[in-house]
C-alpha cells in the first residue's frame, strides 16, 4: 500500500512536473457539449505533462445525473493513463456525514485525494484520515479574495492567523502522513509561511492563470527542500486555451508552457529532475 505522497512524488518525477490540471467543465465555455469526450481529449493531450488532475465536483453536479456520469468517465480516463485524481469537493460536516463523504470520495469515486474544509473541527476529518493510503487536503489559506476575511484573523492565546493554526493542527493530525494543505497562489507570503511551518507536507496551490496567482512565487514559496510536494493547479487557462476544434492541442501547449515556467524556476532554485 503506497501512500498518496509517495504516488505524488513518483508522478512528479516521472513527468518532471509539479503541474496539476483542473478539469472544470462548464458547457457555455466549452467548444463542444460532451463533457466526457472533452475531458478525455484534454487528459490524452496533457497526461505526460502533469503530476495530477483535479476534477472540481461542483461542475459535474451542476449537470445532474449526466454530470455525475461524466465525472465517472473522467476519473476512469485519468486512471487509464496512470494519473492521480484530486477530487476538489471541499467537504466538511459532522462525523456521520463525513463518513459518507469519505466513502464517496475514496470508494465510489476512487479519488487519490480529496479537498476538505476543517472549520468544524478535527472529528470531521477523521473519517477521511481513516483511508491511510489516500490524501486529505485541508483548506488553509484559499485563493479567493474573501479568504482573508477569516483565514487571516488572529486567534487563540498566541494571536496567530487562523491559517497558521490550521497548519499546526493539520500537522498534529498527520499521524499517517496522509494530510496535505491547500494554499492559494494568490497568497504567496502566506504560502511561504505555511511551508516554513510544514516543511514536508504536500500543498495544493490553486489560483494560477485566471485568478492571477504568481507562478514563480508559488514555486519559490511552496516546494520543499527537494523541490517537490506541491501541486500547482491551473484550470481555465489550460482547458479553455481554445474554443475551436484545436482545443486539445491548445491545452497541451498551455500546459507545457506552465510546466516549463515551473521547471525554469526550479532550476533557478538549484533543483534538477533526475
Amino acid at each position: 500500500m503506497s501512500l498518496f505522497i509517495e504516488r505524488l512524488d513518483a508522478a512528479a518525477r516521472r513527468n518532471q512536473s509539479l503541474l496539476c490540471v483542473g478539469l472544470d467543465p462548464w458547457l457555455p465555455s466549452m467548444p463542444m457539449f460532451d463533457i466526457p469526450a472533452f475531458n478525455r481529449a484534454i487528459i490524452d493531450a496533457t497526461h505526460d505533462l502533469v503530476c495530477a488532475f483535479k476534477p472540481n465536483y461542483a461542475f459535474y453536479e451542476a449537470e445532474g445525473l449526466s454530470g455525475l456520469l461524466a465525472l465517472e468517465a473522467t476519473i476512469k480516463a485519468i486512471k487509464d493513463k496512470g494519473g492521480l485524481v484530486i477530487l476538489d469537493a471541499k467537504r466538511g460536516d459532522i462525523g456521520s456525514t463525513a463518513t459518507a463523504y469519505a466513502k464517496a470520495a475514496f470508494e465510489a469515486w476512487d479519488a487519490d485525494a480529496v479537498t476538505v474544509n476543517p472549520y468544524m473541527g478535527g472529528d470531521t476529518l477523521e473519517p477521511f484520515l481513516a483511508y491511510e493510503d489516500r490524501g486529505t487536503l485541508v483548506l488553509t489559506r484559499t485563493s479567493n479574495p474573501g479568504g482573508k476575511d477569516f483565514e487571516e484573523l488572529n486567534v487563540g492565546t498566541e494571536g496567530r492567523p487562523l491559517y497558521e493554526v490550521v497548519t499546526k493542527r493539520a500537522q498534529e493530525w498527520n499521524t499517517a502522513s496522509n494530510i496535505g494543505l491547500v494554499v492559494g497562489a494568490t497568497a504567496p507570503s502566506e504560502l511561504k509561511r505555511v511551508r516554513e511551518l510544514a516543511p514536508d507536507m504536500p500543498i495544493l496551490i490553486p489560483g494560477i492563470g485566471a485568478q492571477g496567482g504568481d507562478l514563480e512565487a508559488s514555486v519559490r514559496s511552496g516546494v520543499n527542500a527537494e523541490g517537490l510536494r506541491v501541486m500547482i493547479s491551473a484550470s481555465r487557462g489550460i482547458i479553455y486555451a481554445s474554443k475551436d476544434a484545436d482545443y486539445a492541442e491548445a491545452a497541451r501547449k498551455a500546459a507545457a508552457a506552465i510546466r516549463e515556467g515551473i521547471n525554469a524556476e526550479l532550476g533557478r532554485l538549484g533543483h534538477q529532475w533526475q
